[in-house]
């Protein structure tokens, strides 16, 4: 495939255009869109034009909640093969969480070492959180400086040695840190809490008996600390991967408080539900679990209301050694779902059958995380000054989620076997085709993206 030439055109009928889909042409100029027109043009002066017909150009995609595990556990996951499948699913811009590689992103000296092993390997944008953990309090400012877009907490164990969980204290302290620093802390809010009535004698391989073990209570609990801790100190708290309906009242009574709040939940909690689970399959496995299917109404809602802002698809990849199918056991298992190319077509799959139009679908997938991640001002919209990542989709075909279709390291997802609505045919990386009919340019254009647009507000002081 040829480079995008200096000044070209992208025409369609279905164009998304501030939260509105209609006929528009983009106009690109080195990478970025310098104009849109809204009506089908033949602009003078171009190198190239394009007409897309009826497929629909959406800004590229921005999933703000992806595991790449590079450097350390590469052979979960890495740069080449997540970047690839981000693109092949119209995602331009991935924000990489700071487990599970090894050094884990907890100090300035870990972030050089992660973009170190990332260079040349980038088929898309890839920016950075870093993470807190007990002993790094010192680590916080200087991670904020060398670019990374906010810090995650885990309150519960996450899983990996390298990554332990932060008491209410040091969350306090790091909070403090944080909003001096202008990022937000991001926060797995779930707490371990006793469980009564836990039967220890639950067969393993029923889904139902993991569902029981991280029940909404521990989440429930995690988010009331993260909204008084919240009001305490003035720290923009953003809860990862909801799945909790029953958080939704506490949320949306912060948020009305004014406390700067934030969520996101996952493709998986809206797409798929307990009930569906297959005792033993354990590429159904995460944490928080998938719950059940009034559960999953119950996000639906909250996302048309503006309680959840934005959905991710918490990538979180591992060897088939660890997801252990034959062994079914969903207590031994990894937890993690794979999607990371199927969130627009899991997502819109959903969304239509109950509705929702293609302009919300990009503003959960593309406009909001973009801005909440700090890069609103080029990532996540077609508008004049934005880098012109586009994505071609046809929303109305069908395709069946088969493991030759999947870029991903490990072709293990819960998605296997299902028909899905959508497409995509063609994504552009600041306007250089990168993904194409199921083809990829000669060699990866992304680019590291360091430090937000502008400091975050964080509330107001303590």
């Amino acid at each position: 495939m040829s480079e995008s030439p200096r000044r070209s055109s992208i025409a369609s009928r279905r164009v998304v255009v501030d939260d509105m889909i209609g006929p528009a042409t983009v106009i690109i100029e080195d990478g970025t869109i310098v104009e849109v027109v809204h009506a089908i043009a033949e602009p003078a002066g171009m190198d190239e034009s394009l007409d897309l017909g009826d497929l629909v150009l959406a800004p590229g995609l921005v999933d703000a909640h992806v595991h790449i595990n590079e450097p350390g556990r590469t052979e979960w996951e890495g740069f080449w093969t997540a970047t690839r499948a981000a693109a092949a699913g119209g995602v331009t811009t991935l924000v990489d969480m700071p487990l599970n590689c090894i050094p884990a992103t907890t100090s300035a000296d870990a972030l050089a070492t992660k973009l170190d092993a990332c260079r040349n390997q980038l088929w898309v944008d890839l920016a950075f959180w870093g993470g807190v953990v007990p002993g790094n309090i010192d680590e916080l400012a200087p991670l904020a400086a060398a670019g990374v877009l906010g810090c995650k907490a885990f309150l519960c164990p996450s899983g990996v040695d390298e990554f332990p969980h932060v008491g209410e204290t040091d969350l306090r302290r790091a909070m403090e840190r944080l909003r001096a620093a202008g990022i937000p802390l991001l926060a797995h809010a779930e707490l371990e809490l006793p469980i009564p009535g836990a039967p220890s004698t639950a067969d393993p391989r029923s889904y139902r008996s993991w569902l029981d073990a991280r029940p909404k209570a521990c989440e429930d609990a995690a988010i009331a600390l993260l909204i008084r801790l919240c009001r305490e100190t003035g720290c923009a708290v953003h809860v990862v991967h909801l799945s909790s309906a029953d958080s939704i009242p506490q949320l949306a009574a912060a948020r009305a408080e004014g406390l700067p709040i934030t969520v996101e939940t996952c493709a998986h909690y809206l797409c798929l539900c307990a009930e569906e689970v297959p005792d033993g399959d354990t590429t159904f496995k995460c944490a928080p679990p998938i719950r059940e299917d009034h559960n999953r109404r119950r996000l639906w809602e909250a996302l048309r209301d503006g309680v959840i802002d934005f959905v991710v698809t918490d990538h979180s990849p591992c060897t088939p050694q660890l997801k252990a199918r034959a062994r079914g056991d969903f207590h031994h298992a990894w937890g993690g779902i794979a999607s990371l190319q199927l969130g627009l077509s899991s997502v819109w799959t959903e969304a239509r059958a109950r509705g929702f139009y293609i302009p919300e679908v990009l503003r959960w997938l593309a406009k909001r995380p973009a801005a909440f991640a700090g890069l609103g001002s080029r990532k996540g919209r077609i508008m004049p000054g934005c880098d012109a990542d586009l994505v071609a989709w046809d929303p109305d075909a069908t395709v069946r989620v088969e493991p030759d279709r999947l870029e991903f390291r490990h072709k293990q997802s819960p998605y296997l076997g299902r028909s899905l609505k959508g497409e995509v045919r063609t994504t552009w990386l600041r306007g250089r085709i990168v993904y194409d009919a199921g083809g990829f340019a000669d060699a990866p254009t992304g680019q590291p993206l360091l430090h937000r647009d502008r400091p975050r507000p964080t509330g107001r002081a303590p």
